[in-house]
């Protein structure tokens, strides 16, 4: 029982790192109709400069402000200097636009960083292990992830529900030409918007840099769960974002954890091993699959939100 719920954490860690990463890219298609395959590579620059700069002061929370300045700012230019122009051109002009950014970036990592991955140490208040029950101890980084995880979805709930800027960000998403009629800086704040949605992918980096390498790429695989993530939640929706997370995390990591031993109750080792490994590797696609034929716009499409 005490692994059943220390996989169920480790599900729940990953799956407030996959809304950190789909909270901003589902925020951009829903609001700005724009494919951003670049989003990983803000991911990539918050882990990159947060451990930069966590190694170069000793200081984790520096590291972790100047990852998400660095996100940002990227983000900002990224939308000021290549997506501004393609808001009103095919999905498939901003899929080879943002494709290339992604090239742009790996290879921009590299000549600043070199090819050797990099790694971010846990800071020394937030390392070593909770006892949460008799025999179960976890690490105390991985809960502050959760808890960050949480008060972002809340931040963000609010920001969107109960603010002067969620009610024009909301409007320019329904009506852009009549919200530039009102007065409103649409192009401001689109801008404002996409950076938001690369900060949270920074933030997402700069927490996952003591869990993972930090290498040129990294961005790549998280993106392809990103995906999976807004499709299932619905596009545009942080609800959904919140409930896709959640159910992507848990089912890979449970799957990852737990396949293996129900599959040698019926096959060798060998063979269970085999079957288990490649059926986790697929579960999130099967998961996603099913939920698509019950509901195609996802489990929570932004029209209901």
């Amino acid at each position: 029982m005490l692994l059943v719920f220390e996989q169920f954490l480790n599900g729940l860690q990953l799956g407030i790192t996959l809304f950190l990463m789909s909270a901003g890219l589902t925020l951009v298609f829903g609001i700005m109709q724009v494919i951003n395959l670049a989003h990983g590579s803000f991911y990539m620059i918050g882990a990159y400069v947060g451990a930069t700069v966590a190694a170069q002061t000793g200081s984790f929370l520096l590291g972790v402000v100047s990852a998400l300045s660095a996100a940002a700012v990227a983000g900002m230019l990224v939308e000021f200097l290549v997506l501004r122009h393609l808001y009103r051109r095919e999905h498939l002009d901003q899929v080879l636009a943002t494709f290339g950014l992604i090239m742009f970036f790996n290879e921009l990592a590299r000549i600043i960083w070199g090819r050797q991955p990099l790694f971010m140490d846990i800071p020394p208040w937030l390392a070593g292990s909770l006892e949460l029950f008799p025999g179960l101890y976890y690490p105390i980084y991985r809960l502050a992830v959760i808890v960050l995880g949480l008060l972002v979805a809340i931040f963000l709930w609010y920001l969107f529900t109960h603010t002067r800027l969620g009610m024009k960000i909301r409007a320019g998403a329904s009506n852009r030409e009549m919200v530039a009629a009102l007065g409103v800086n649409i192009s401001l704040l689109y801008t404002l918007v996409f950076g938001l949605g690369a900060m949270l992918a920074g933030l997402a980096g700069v927490m996952a840099g003591p869990i993972l390498a930090v290498e040129s790429g990294m961005g790549e695989s998280i993106l392809i769960l990103t995906f999976v993530v807004i499709v299932i939640g619905g596009i545009g929706s942080i609800r959904g974002a919140v409930t896709g997370a959640l159910l992507v995390g848990m089912v890979d990591t449970l799957g990852r954890a737990f396949l293996p031993t129900l599959f040698r109750l019926i096959f060798n080792s060998s063979t269970a091993d085999t079957v288990a490994a490649s059926l986790s590797s697929m579960a999130i696609y099967i998961l996603m699959a099913g939920i698509l034929i019950f509901r195609p716009h996802g489990l929570f499409p932004v029209q209901s939100t």
